[in-house]
């Protein structure tokens, strides 16, 4: 399924070129317009969605993107609107911006819509190396230690980076000691080896694992080492090439950690894992993490399904059967790489658009 991700605003008053009869025509609409189509709302740099009828109704997540390399600023939309079109949460997106208000994932320092954080219920990051301003970085901290769940996608093991004199520098540890895992390597070749999930033969009742039978992804394997106290939910089968047809990848490779070699699938290593982290307060944050995660990744029904199955967990809500992640709309996500996401849009502009 497709999306228009990236509406071009246009002049109303001006006169509208007439569509070529012999190729595909698209729409592009003002950022008003976008919001009334997608039934997403602005509000204070966040952008949110209202909740239709479901389970969730009553509950906020909030979606915090900020990562250069796996177009978070796309993905986190798809998701926040399937939480509030197909389950009845209300959801909010916050992006990092640049001075002009655009959406720029390569200025780390920014949040905007962070006061979302504030009614926050459950938190989704796709997050890297962020050093997030003072404001910002309050409110996920009190978030944080009233004990709300987090959802941790891909580069969330390494999602902040503040230097030693900031008051924020504990927060470097937050993928390895909450996220379960801190940045350790490439564990398939980058761009490729594709990722097929396999699911944990011992933990196959585990309530995230419902409905989830197909994950594919075209990043690559994280190498990862979950604690102990983590349930590993999915391992990470290294392909040899990037479609979901292709076969194992079969050749050894040194461990990052103590230079052992070993098969690259024998073990596989983990790609989605649970766990409780108790904070010294006491306090107990329920943690769903995925090494997955790309805008591209999420072409997966599965991959969407287990995330929002997640987020039931997480909330200690009835984990549907088999949930609804149907895309409203058409999502073409662009590919990941550095450099790579779409300039000159406002927060609104990543809202999904219906279907034309």
């Amino acid at each position: 399924m497709k999306w228009n991700a990236v509406p071009r605003r246009f002049d109303c008053a001006a006169k509208l070129p007439l569509p070529d009869p012999m190729k595909p025509y698209s729409l592009f609409l003002t950022s008003a317009a976008v919001l009334m189509i997608s039934g997403a709302r602005a509000q204070d740099g966040a952008v949110t969605f209202a909740p239709k009828e479901g389970p969730g109704q009553g509950k906020h997540v909030v979606f915090l993107s900020g990562d250069e390399e796996y177009r978070g600023e796309e993905c986190l939309p798809v998701l926040a609107k399937i939480l509030s079109d197909k389950h009845g949460f209300r959801t909010s997106v916050c992006f990092a911006t640049g001075k002009d208000g655009t959406v720029d994932p390569n200025v780390n320092t920014t949040l905007s819509g962070s006061a979302a954080l504030e009614s926050a219920d459950a938190i989704v990051i796709l997050l890297r190396w962020r050093q997030w301003e003072d404001a910002a970085m309050a409110r996920f901290d009190k978030a944080f230690k009233a004990g709300k769940p987090v959802i941790a996608l891909r580069t969330s093991t390494h999602a902040f980076k503040f230097p030693d004199s900031s008051p924020w520098k504990s927060y470097n540890k937050f993928g390895k000691n909450v996220v379960g895992e801190d940045w350790v390597s490439h564990w398939g070749n980058h761009k490729v080896e594709a990722t097929r999930g396999l699911i944990e033969p011992a933990n196959t009742a585990h309530p995230v694992l419902r409905g989830v039978t197909d994950v594919f992804g075209d990043t690559d394997v994280y190498e990862a080492y979950p604690p102990a106290d983590a349930t590993i939910l999915l391992r990470g089968q290294v392909l040899k090439g990037m479609a979901p047809s292709d076969p194992p990848a079969v050749y050894s490779k040194k461990r990052a950690t103590d230079q052992v070699e070993q098969d690259v699938n024998t073990p596989m290593m983990p790609v989605a894992w649970v766990r409780e982290f108790k904070q010294e307060s006491g306090v107990t944050n329920k943690v769903f993490t995925t090494t997955m995660g790309s805008a591209t990744d999420f072409v997966s029904e599965d991959l969407r399904r287990l995330v929002v199955n997640g987020v039931y967990w997480s909330l200690g809500m009835e984990v549907p059967a088999r949930a609804d992640v149907a895309i409203s709309g058409t999502f073409t996500p662009s590919k990941y790489g550095f450099d790579g996401a779409k300039k000159g849009l406002k927060p609104v502009d990543f809202a999904p658009q219906a279907a034309k």
